[in-house]
């Protein structure tokens, strides 16, 4: 009974392999796009930690210190930075659905991603300007690191879906078309908002227990 199990069990995971492979493939253009603007967002959020004056500087450095200050006193809850995340991702994901279910909304959709990408890059950089190379991503693996594999990709993926959403549309701009696309579309964000509550859980029960064990050494 059990090799049936993980016959049934191999089965499934080669379709849904099957099936993600195969939406990448049918949509590599639009995800290079979107990766081609998250990396730009990266690189704005480099660029400008880079040319912050005295002033700012001193401020990152006070509110990075002061973070793991309280981080190293234990005063942070895992059900606060659970409330936190899944605030954020929740209206990243619904930012991102409204945006992609509108054509007019194809630009907001673009400035989120590469907004996220900047948010991404400011933080990096801050972190490691403030607490060197070595420390810098040491504190980054243990606090950013798990749940950004998820964040990331399911970012793209949303701009991707409404991406499709605009180029469908402006093919055929019939109204059973139109609702059809946005029903798949609206489908398509609920399972990455799926995915988005999982990495919240992750980012509060699993790498706020590695950053305990790894503050010590930052």
């Amino acid at each position: 009974m059990s090799e049936l199990h993980r016959k049934y069990g191999r089965r499934n995971n080669r379709k849904y392999k099957n099936i993600i492979i195969n939406h990448i493939q049918n949509n590599l253009k639009e995800y290079i796009i979107s990766s081609i603007i998250f990396f730009i967002g990266i690189l704005l959020g480099i660029v400008f930690v880079n040319n912050l004056n005295d002033v700012q500087t001193s401020e990152i450095q006070t509110y990075i210190t002061n973070s793991i200050n309280t981080l190293k006193e234990n005063n942070v809850k895992e059900i606060s930075v659970l409330k936190e995340s899944l605030s954020s991702n929740i209206f990243l994901a619904v930012s991102l659905w409204l945006m992609g279910s509108t054509i007019i909304g194809l630009l907001v959709v673009y400035l989120i991603v590469c907004f996220k990408g900047f948010c991404f890059g400011y933080t990096l950089s801050s972190i490691i300007y403030v607490l060197g190379t070595n420390k810098g991503i040491l504190f980054f693996i243990s606090t950013m690191f798990l749940k950004n594999i998820i964040v990331i990709p399911c970012t793209i993926a949303l701009a991707v879906s409404g991406m499709n959403v605009y180029k469908s549309v402006m093919q055929d701009r019939r109204k059973e078309n139109i609702k059809l696309e946005i029903i798949r579309h609206t489908f398509f964000s609920i399972f990455i908002l799926i995915l988005l509550v999982l990495s919240s859980f992750i980012e509060a029960y699993i790498s706020q227990n590695i950053l305990d064990y790894c503050i010590k050494y930052i």
